[in-house]
């Protein structure tokens, strides 16, 4: 099993920036991919971003791609994601996510979900 906690979320102005941490416990090893989605209300839940935890690697949705950074930290075993330029549009609840294997663009093939942690923009 493996636990994944977000924190970093909160109300911010429209074109200010935000970092998110995910911080996964457990069963956790370099053969796991992490990801991130948000969730606007009444809508579905997306990807934004994932990286491979050993290599490094990083993939983004085209929606976001220029406005946000995803990281890792091996040593506290959280991963990182860096939002620019807010915008009204963006406010969701954020998910972090883990797989193993390949990286995936698909919440529903990943195993691991936070709690989510909520963003607000305000104009």
């Amino acid at each position: 099993q493996v636990q994944l906690v977000e924190s970093g979320g909160g109300l911010v102005q429209a074109g200010g920036s935000l970092r998110l941490s995910c911080a996964a416990s457990g069963r956790t090893s370099r053969s796991y991919v992490m990801g991130w989605f948000r969730q606007a209300p009444g809508k579905e839940r997306e990807f934004v971003a994932a990286i491979s935890w050993s290599g490094g690697s990083t993939n983004y949705a085209d929606s976001v791609k220029g406005r946000l950074t995803i990281s890792r930290d091996h040593a506290k075993n959280t991963v990182y994601l860096q939002r620019n330029s807010l915008t009204p549009e963006d406010p969701a609840v954020y998910y972090c996510a883990a797989r193993r294997g390949l990286q995936a663009v698909s919440p529903y093939e990943y195993d691991y979900w936070g709690q989510g942690t909520p963003v607000t923009v305000s104009s």
